[in-house]
């Protein structure tokens, strides 16, 4: 039986007298082709049912060999720990390590390790641009590149999500392992048919934060095979730091505008709940904008929502913690958009965010690299797939309840150096729902869980 790639999937082939590919699992007959295909992911499984029914196969789905050799740095006693995890599971499965712990670097050594082609998926341009500067400074050939406009296939190729379902169908036999970076993703803004397309046998997904449901990453990565938090870390493999919650107390006009919001929300959340024991916050949301009483509820949501964003004793607070670490490179994180343009303006300091371009926001990392700007400010783009320069100071001005974006935020000031204690804050108005969030998304740096229910 001939095994051979096209688009996506495995081509199989009658060749001798008696060969049945239908019989092979998960074969389906394509009356476009007049073909029997499987998925390309199905290849091991395909060889191993031919393999044990002692038939004769060709295989045209032969991984190739890296040729030539890396200048990787030594591996930390947990990176190393963790290649070997990954690779007694079968070379399959997500490793689970805080920011700034170095997962960039276990990837390669698994590469190095394994020494077959690899395509590295990525959700960003930043993220691509990160991993190809990475792979230049160990790997001494051409790097491909699939993504923002660039289309270059080779040995090792980074490509981010949407151009990996692009180019997949065409290159799905290249690779002997994919590397997920992100990997919490796989399944929503990560396709899952990328995986179905690749023959690649070898997987390995990085992830700070493993999501809720694992199910999609489970079938087409693995599971979690090595997992450490940011508490077992710190003081010598991540900076050691200090997380002090600091309680804002609203002004007293701003407390009856709060309180009046939230009057409003519950007015039309609490019978719904009543109504309909367990349903989802995003099953509320559609239920109430078909009403005027639901409509008038979530007006009074945002209203307190952003009523606790930036009042007035957070103003004050930042500017004192902002004035105790002058001159220490700090991000401050915000619940939204507005409010860290309303900081950046009022304190005349450099907002981050996704309406800023690639070279201005380039440039400015830059700055805050070499220490000509000490203070950004950012709602979402600092969380995730972007390469922060070093920080010592963390202000959480405002958030939500995700473990994983505080994991994120904290990792943020933890990259290693001699001597260095990082300080976190976090800026919580007492009796409203930021001190439950507070409590909810502490728990992510143990990577023990909280129950999360209800409203946001």
């Amino acid at each position: 039986m001939r095994i051979r790639f096209d688009r996506g999937t495995l081509v199989l082939e009658a060749e001798h007298d008696g060969e049945d590919p239908s019989r092979i699992p998960g074969a389906a007959w394509d009356e476009r082709t007049l073909s029997w295909r499987v998925p390309a992911d199905r290849h091991a499984s395909a060889i191993g049912r031919l393999s044990d029914a002692g038939g004769r196969f060709s295989d045209e789905c032969q991984t190739q060999r890296l040729e030539g050799a890396w200048s990787l740095p030594e591996l930390r006693w947990y990176q190393h720990e963790a290649i070997a995890r990954w690779s007694e599971r079968g070379r399959r499965g997500v490793i689970a390590l805080p920011t700034g712990s170095g997962k960039t670097l276990v990837a390669l050594g698994a590469i190095a390790e394994l020494g077959v082609h690899a395509l590295i998926v990525v959700p960003t341009r930043v993220l691509l641009d990160q991993w190809i500067e990475r792979l230049s400074a160990v790997w001494p050939h051409p790097i491909g590149r699939l993504g923002d406009g660039d289309h270059q296939i080779e040995a090792i190729t980074v490509a981010t999500y949407a151009s990996a379902v692009l180019w997949v169908p065409r290159i799905g036999d290249r690779f002997g392992i994919v590397i997920v970076d992100e990997a919490h993703h796989v399944g929503a803004w990560c396709p899952h048919e990328i995986f179905e397309m690749l023959v690649a046998p070898a997987r390995l997904g990085l992830t700070a934060t493993p999501p809720d449901d694992p199910t999609a990453l489970v079938r087409h990565v693995g599971p979690v095979v090595y997992s450490l938090s940011v508490d077992e870390l710190k003081g010598k493999e991540l900076a050691d730091y200090q997380l002090t919650t600091i309680p804002i107390q609203l002004t007293r006009s701003e407390r009856v505008r709060y309180r009046d919001a939230r009057i409003r929300f519950s007015a039309a959340y609490g019978p719904f709940q009543r109504a309909l024991p367990g349903s989802s916050w995003n099953e509320f949301v559609r239920a109430a904008r078909r009403t005027a009483a639901g409509r008038d509820g979530l007006a009074g949501w945002r209203e307190a929502r952003g009523l606790i964003a930036y009042p007035e004793g957070k103003r004050t607070a930042l500017r004192v913690l902002l004035s105790r670490h002058a001159g220490q490179r700090t991000l401050v994180f915000t619940a939204d958009n507005a409010t860290a343009y309303a900081i950046a303006r009022e304190l005349l300091v450099m907002p981050i965010t996704h309406e800023i371009s690639r070279p201005e926001r380039a440039a400015a990392l830059a700055k805050f690299r070499s220490g000509e700007l000490t203070v950004l400010v950012s709602s979402q783009v600092l969380d995730e797939g972007l390469d922060v320069p070093d920080a010592e100071v963390a202000i959480v001005v405002g958030g939500t309840a995700s473990k994983r974006r505080h994991v994120q935020r904290v990792g943020r000031i933890l990259r290693p150096r001699p001597g260095k204690r990082a300080h976190v804050y976090e800026l919580a108005v007492s009796e409203t729902t930021e001190v439950a969030y507070v409590e909810r998304r502490r728990a992510g740096l143990s990577g023990s869980a909280a129950p999360i229910g209800g409203a946001p």
